[in-house]
């Protein structure tokens, strides 16, 4: 079946209630329940990016430390992938919180909205300009929900006199994107409120994300027709919507001649290869999760590493604004490039020394001890002995040779005792980067 050309994002949606993964009908009924959060996150976060919403805390079940059931898995899944998270943000102190803990986004819902408010006075303006001085607009999502064309809020239970096309030209100053769901098809699966999303499409132009009932392929491409990305869940969890058939439809693939560049980039950051692919190449990528591309050349479908078992692990794959470019996120298997270098843009056989490769090398010979291995000898007490012996040692050097020496020798020891105590680099840049983002 051809819809035509397709350029549509679709993002997840992972809803919790009482510590479970569920889909409700109209916000209210349980339809189903789950309790595979981080598979889901893993999965989903291939394809895009992904919504975590805490219902508990959207219809207000937070106890005194404002902590739902939900709270301690919610903040495993913010690191997991690129996530936007909503359900009950009532505070800019909350908000920050959730961005330093790791979400790109923080979706907004009740909070921007004055419950006695007027016709001309309804938006929580106070709230969302010490939000905005706070996290920056370009981190904020606004839900315009509707019932009957009403802002719905506090979790859909009740409806404020706001016209939502009024509130929504309202809420953009303040807002990245807004998130508009139909609250009478949620979980319906009967499709969208078409007419409600073209309004609001020609009242703002921020990026709008549509939801709530979206219900097959042909709607999704309706909704890019429109310039509206799609938010999904019900249509996921019964199977209804392939999110490889949506990530692939999101291609435009007439602009690319039927050949979408891909290039492949390391989870350190590092450019290792570029190559092409047509759909059937895509497919098979997200079949076997091992980048796959189509040779120009001889005319065929080719698996990077199909021969030096140098396979490409693909962690995620994501398409540029103008949707005809991929990046792919991948794990290497050993050099990239058919001369034997590490990237296809260097000369070097192994990958440039950092924190991870040495801390892969150490957990390398844990694993596996090699007769001599100075590593292998090192139990806890003596592990932490040398931290302490080399970071007396440099702070006694003198001169940039001699700190350079000891700060090697520190770094290591230093990850030999992160990998005995079950901690990796990234645990200690999530860290610092909720440092950063609390400041």
């Amino acid at each position: 079946m051809k819809f035509g050309i397709i350029n549509i994002m679709v993002i997840s949606s992972i809803d919790l209630k009482d510590g479970s993964v569920v889909q409700l009908k109209n916000g209210k009924d349980l339809v189903l329940k789950r309790d595979d959060a981080d598979a889901l996150i893993n999965d989903f976060n291939r394809f895009g990016e992904v919504a975590v919403i805490d219902l508990d805390a959207a219809m207000g079940n937070v106890d005194e430390k404002g902590n739902t059931p939900n709270t301690k898995l919610l903040k495993s899944l913010l690191r997991k992938g690129n996530v936007r998270v909503g359900g009950g943000i009532r505070t800019v102190k909350k908000a920050r919180e959730l961005i330093s803990l790791g979400a790109e986004k923080v979706i907004i819902g009740s909070s921007a909205w004055k419950s006695d408010g007027t016709k001309d006075d309804f938006l929580n303006t106070e709230f969302l300009e010490e939000l905005t001085q706070a996290i920056g607009k370009d981190r904020i999502i606004i839900s315009v929900d509707a019932i009957n064309g009403k802002i719905a809020v506090k979790g859909w239970a009740e409806s404020l006199d706001i016209n939502m096309v009024d509130g929504a030209k309202a809420a953009e100053k303040y807002a990245s994107e807004l998130l508009f769901t139909c609250v009478e098809k949620e979980g319906c699966m009967q499709g969208t409120n078409m007419e409600m999303v073209k309004e609001l499409r020609s009242a703002v132009k921020c990026r709008v994300v549509a939801a709530g009932g979206v219900n097959s392929l042909e709607q999704i491409c309706e909704l890019e027709k429109l310039h509206c990305d799609v938010q999904l869940g019900m249509a996921l969890y019964t199977g209804v919507v392939n999110l490889k058939d949506a990530f692939m439809g999101c291609i435009d693939w007439e602009k690319v001649d039927g050949m979408v560049p891909v290039i492949a980039q390391s989870v350190e950051g590092e450019v290792l290869m570029m190559g092409y692919s047509n759909r059937e190449a895509l497919a098979k990528t997200f079949d076997t999760n091992k980048l796959t591309f189509f040779s120009r050349t001889r005319n065929t479908l080719w698996t990077k590493g199909e021969t030096s078992n140098n396979y490409l692990d693909v962690v995620k794959l994501r398409v540029d604004c103008d949707r005809d470019t991929i990046l792919a996120t991948v794990n290497p298997n050993g050099p990239t490039c058919h001369t034997g270098a590490w990237t296809c843009f260097g000369s070097e056989p192994i990958a440039k020394s950092n924190m991870e490769r040495l801390y892969k090398v150490i957990s390398e010979r844990f694993a596996n001890p090699r007769p001599g291995s100075y590593t292998a000898t090192l139990n806890d007490k003596r592990v932490r002995e040398k931290v302490m012996e080399e970071a007396e040692e440099l702070t006694e050097a003198e001169g940039k040779e001699d700190v350079i020496w000891e700060a090697a020798d520190l770094l290591y020891f230093v990850s030999v005792l992160m990998y005995k105590e079950g901690v990796d680099w990234q645990d200690v840049y999530n860290e610092l980067d909720k440092r950063h983002k609390e400041k």
